[in-house]
């Protein structure tokens, strides 16, 4: 259980950075591929769909976890968690190849912490 909430809670400190990113705030350099620091409506519309994700994953997790209702079979997100889990980890290699500096140094860990643990997660 102690997994899914620092999960949780880390999706929740992402979500804020990409409100912020959404917003307008000169953080760019640590997100996609760190080329704006202010970003480009698109990818500003890129941002406010990883908030989405985000709570997505976060529920999936949940479910997961038994900590949240599911209105799908077990089956489903089981499937689902091994997808988010399958994510995180190519996430790390995104982010480590990232041409930013500053993306690479802070992303990549998040990730990587993020991909442990969903993995802690996803095998109940």
């Amino acid at each position: 259980m102690i997994a899914v909430v620092v999960l949780c809670v880390i999706l929740g400190a992402l979500a804020v950075f990409q409100l912020a990113l959404v917003a307008g705030a000169p953080l760019g350099e640590f997100a996609w591929g760190g080329a704006d620091r202010v970003l480009p409506r698109g990818k500003r519309i890129g941002s406010a769909v990883s908030i989405v994700l985000y709570a997505l994953i976060a529920w999936i997790m949940l479910a997961r976890a038994g900590a949240a209702p599911a209105p799908v079979p077990d089956a489903v997100i089981v499937v689902a968690a091994w997808v988010v889990t399958a994510y995180f980890a190519l996430g790390i290699l995104m982010n480590a190849i990232s041409r930013s500096r500053k993306e690479r140094f802070t992303m990549t860990p998040i990730v990587a912490l993020l991909a442990v643990l969903s993995l802690i997660v996803a095998l109940g």
